[in-house]
C-alpha cells in the first residue's frame, strides 16, 4: 500500500501531466505504480499524452518529495485519497477536473447523502450573517454536510454557526494540512476536525498563494449537491464557485438583496441571469432539492374536510390528483380558467401547504 501511494502521490508532482491527464492515466492503466513501470512507447500512444508528457513520466526522479510527504501523512495522521479510493469524494469524480489525489483530516463521511456548499463575501454585512446563521439553524436534523472555503467572512459565519448548531462542517484549503489560512481560524479548524474536517488537494509547504484558490473553489462545487451564494461582489470566489456548479451541472441559489448594495450584486446577477435560483429560506432549498421529508398527507376528502376551496382552487385541485406533477400551461388548458384565475388559486394553495412549485413553472400537490 505504502508504495502504491508513493507512486500516487509522485504522479501529481510530475511536470506537464495536471488533473485531466493524470486521470486518463489512471483509468488505463488501472494504478499509479503501473504508469511509471510503462515504457515511453506506450505513454506516447495513450490518447491526450504524446511524446512531451511520456517523457516527463519516465525522466520523473523526485520521488523523495513523495517520500517527505508520506512521512507528514503518517506524522499527523492524514487520510491520503486516490481517485480509486472509496473514501474519495465520489460527486468528484464527475467533474472533468477534478485532483486525482486529496489529504484529508477529520470525522465526516465525504460521500454522505446531502452536501452543501455556502459561500460569499469576505466583506459581509449583518444581512448576510444573519441570513447565513438562520439558514444554517433551520437545517439542524436535516442530515446535511456544510462545505465553505474557510475563509474570513461568510465561509467562516458557515463554519462556526455549522459548529454551533452540531452540524458537521468540512473546509477546502488552498494551501497544505501544515497551516491555517487565515490564521485567526485556528482554532474553528481545530474543532471542525472532531465535527467535519479539513480537505486540500495540497501537499505540505504549500502556501496559500492566489492561484491556489481557484482550485480550492472547484472542489468546494464539485464535491457537493449545491452551492447556496450568500452576499458576493460582481466579482470574486463565490461568482466563480458559482460558475464552476453550474459547469458541473450542479444546482445554484443564490439569496436576494437591495438593488444597490454592493455586496448583494452578485447574488442578484445569478438570479436575474437565470444562473442560480432564488431562496428564501432552508425550506426552499429542501424543497428544489427534493430532501424535504415527507408528511403524512390527508386523503382528499379528509382533506376537504378541513379546507374550503373556492369553485377555481377546487378545479386545480382534482387536476394536480389526477397527475403527480403539470407544467403551468398545461393548467391553463386542462382547467379552462384564465391565466389571472389560475395564478390566484396556485397561489392560495401554496399558501394553505395544499400545492408546490418546482422549478419550470411546474406544480404538484404537497
Amino acid at each position: 500500500m505504502q508504495k502504491e501511494l508513493l507512486y500516487q502521490i509522485a504522479l501529481t508532482l510530475i511536470p506537464n501531466i495536471g488533473d485531466v491527464n493524470a486521470k486518463a492515466l489512471v483509468n488505463h492503466f488501472g494504478s499509479a505504480e503501473a504508469i511509471f513501470g510503462a515504457s515511453k512507447k506506450v505513454l506516447d500512444e495513450i490518447e491526450g499524452i504524446g511524446s512531451i508528457r511520456a517523457a516527463s513520466i519516465r525522466n520523473f526522479k523526485d520521488f523523495s518529495r513523495a517520500e517527505d510527504e508520506i512521512a507528514f501523512i503518517k506524522k499527523y495522521k492524514i487520510t491520503p485519497l486516490f481517485l480509486t479510493d472509496k473514501n474519495y469524494p465520489q460527486r468528484l469524480l464527475n467533474c472533468y477536473d477534478s485532483p486525482p489525489m486529496l489529504f484529508y483530516k477529520g470525522s465526516a463521511d465525504l460521500n454522505t447523502a446531502k452536501m452543501i456548499a455556502i459561500v460569499g463575501t469576505r466583506s459581509h454585512d449583518d444581512y448576510g450573517k444573519k441570513i447565513c446563521e438562520k439558514l444554517i439553524e433551520e437545517l439542524v436534523n436535516e442530515d446535511v454536510i456544510i462545505v465553505s472555503g474557510l475563509a474570513f467572512g461568510i465561509d467562516s459565519i458557515a463554519h462556526k454557526a455549522s459548529l454551533k448548531n452540531n452540524i458537521p462542517t468540512i473546509g477546502v484549503l488552498a494551501h497544505g494540512l501544515d497551516r491555517v489560512y487565515p490564521s485567526q481560524n485556528a482554532t474553528i479548524a481545530k474543532q471542525m476536525i472532531s465535527c467535519g474536517g479539513l480537505l486540500t488537494e495540497f501537499k505540505s509547504n504549500t502556501k496559500p498563494d492566489k492561484q491556489n484558490f481557484p482550485g480550492r473553489n472547484r472542489i468546494v462545487a464539485g464535491m457537493t449537491d449545491a452551492t447556496i451564494v450568500i452576499e458576493s461582489g460582481i466579482k470574486g470566489g463565490s461568482l466563480i464557485t458559482a460558475e464552476l456548479a453550474n459547469g458541473y451541472n450542479k444546482d445554484v441559489f443564490a439569496f436576494p438583496g437591495r438593488v444597490d448594495d454592493s455586496k448583494s450584486e452578485g447574488c442578484n446577477y445569478l438570479i436575474k441571469s437565470n444562473k442560480a435560483a432564488l431562496i428564501t429560506c432552508a425550506n426552499d432549498l429542501l424543497e428544489i432539492m427534493g430532501w424535504k421529508k415527507s408528511k403524512k398527507i390527508l386523503p382528499k376528502k379528509q382533506r376537504e374536510l378541513f379546507i374550503e376551496f373556492t369553485s377555481e382552487e377546487k378545479i386545480i385541485v382534482d387536476i394536480l390528483q389526477m397527475q403527480e406533477q403539470m407544467q403551468i400551461d398545461e393548467l391553463y388548458f386542462k382547467s379552462k380558467l384564465s391565466s389571472s384565475e389560475v395564478a390566484k388559486a396556485l397561489l392560495m394553495l401554496e399558501m394553505q401547504g395544499i400545492v408546490s412549485s418546482l422549478p419550470g413553472k411546474i406544480y404538484k400537490m404537497h
